[in-house]
């Protein structure tokens, strides 16, 4: 039986998770042991670049834990078909089309023109972004921390925000640092660059003006700067007068949070207020933002935000009685529209059923168990305390979550379902809806 590029890709995936898994059950990698359902929840969050935790990554686990850790994030964040054309051109073999078909599945390409070039970009250009970022960093953590303790810091949260991991070796995740803004500006240019998509990086290089970017890339920059700048908004006035979070900072301190927070759960995972203080309301939209989440061919997880913009886009064009979906003076296919509702209703499927069982296996108020179940969906890692407490039936759930939702339902879906031409055409009639 001949594999297609979705089973090889969740075949390969799983398959570093089972090894992650195993490493991490080394005494080498543990202070004091941990158990396999532990070992392979960490594993898969760390591959899935989720970031949620059952034990406290800074003393649950040792240096050595901690690489394996960095290792399966940069491997699920950057993509394990990146890494395969750097082995195979190290190696000197030739890149044929079934490796092609690989990469233009795991970057979610379009076609596999070009993916070669796209996947060695996309590597150098996340080592430099990387390394830029721990330069930066060790400003603030080489002083406070020492050179080695502060290089290593550094090195590891600068890999974590790049991929959207939001693994943090302080339990507070960057609670310390909510008001020191080289943290802040640094870790968020960081998730807000790797959540983007990469394809629209490159695009924003090499286009002059913004009308010579692809539709892609426009969608995405509207988009990210609209979000941001709104969800920034929502969350400093929703959570201005609240004691536990805004109202004890000083007015630059409410800036920097509102705006972290504001962007974080756009898959990035970290925090600088403490979630679980957070307003009912604030909570809410972020829920939303982690079931949005980021851009195409990134780091980042979710239904992605041009999946959500173009079921809007129809949505009012329905509302307009028009009969096509038009934006940037450019019409969207008929089945660019329903591979966004298919995914999107995918998602909502995967979503609900994790809900539904967390609250038959989970003894927790229902707000926490959604927020769990989106951001494990989301590959997010946002938690308002219940994934330390989660059962064993949960963990198993909270894992098998945040894989659909780092590979995707449609690949799943295509993964498992035989492709047929369909050669006979059916009458048409109308069926009542509304």
């Amino acid at each position: 039986m001949e594999w297609n590029p979705p089973q090889i890709l969740i075949t390969t995936f799983l398959s570093l998770i089972v090894l992650g898994t195993l490493i991490l059950m080394l005494p080498i990698s543990t202070t004091n042991g941990i158990s396999i359902i532990d070992a392979l929840f960490t594993s898969t969050s760390a591959m899935t670049v989720t970031g949620l935790v059952v034990v406290d990554t800074g003393t649950a686990f040792t240096y050595f834990g901690e690489i394996v850790i960095m290792a399966l994030i940069q491997l699920g964040g950057l993509g394990i078909m990146t890494f395969a054309v750097l082995i195979y051109l190290a190696l000197g073999r030739k890149i044929g089309i079934r490796e092609r078909l690989l990469i233009k599945q795991a970057l979610n390409q379009n076609t596999i023109g070009g993916v070669i070039a796209l996947a060695k970009r996309l590597l150098i250009f996340s080592l430099i972004m990387e390394a830029i970022a721990v330069v930066f960093l060790s400003l603030v953590w080489v002083p406070e921390l020492g050179w080695g303790q502060g290089l290593y810091a550094s090195v590891f949260h600068a890999i974590s925000a790049f991929n959207n991991a939001g693994f943090s070796i302080w339990s507070d995740s960057l609670s310390g640092y909510v008001g020191d803004p080289v943290v802040n500006i640094v870790i968020t240019i960081l998730f807000i660059i790797g959540g983007i998509g990469f394809t629209v990086v490159f695009d924003m290089w090499q286009s002059k003006e913004f009308r010579q970017l692809s539709l892609h890339s426009k969608l995405m920059i509207v988009g990210t700067l609209a979000i941001n700048i709104f969800s920034f908004l929502m969350i400093f006035v929703l959570e201005y007068n609240n004691p536990n979070t805004l109202a004890s900072m000083t007015t630059p301190d409410q800036i920097q949070s509102a705006y972290f927070q504001a962007v974080t759960p756009r898959t990035a995972g970290f925090n600088t207020l403490d979630i679980g203080s957070m307003e009912h309301a604030s909570l809410f939209y972020m829920i939303i933002l982690m079931f949005i989440g980021g851009g195409s061919a990134s780091t980042a997880g979710g239904i992605k935000l041009t999946t959500a913009l173009l079921i809007v886009l129809a949505t009012f064009t329905f509302y307009k009685q028009r009969e096509e979906v038009v934006t940037f003076k450019r019409s969207l296919p008929y089945s660019l529209v329903l591979r966004a509702l298919s995914l999107a209703m995918g998602s909502v499927f995967v979503v609900l059923v994790a809900i539904f069982v967390l609250n038959l296996t989970e003894d927790a108020p229902f707000l926490d168990i959604v927020f769990e179940g989106v951001s494990a969906f989301g590959t997010v890692g946002l938690s308002m305390g219940l994934t330390g407490s989660l059962t064993i039936i949960g963990k198993v759930t909270i894992i098998l979550t945040m894989l659909v939702g780092k590979l995707g339902p449609l690949t799943f879906a295509f993964a498992f379902a035989k492709h047929r031409i369909d050669r006979v055409k059916y009458p048409k009639e109308d069926v009542l809806t509304g």
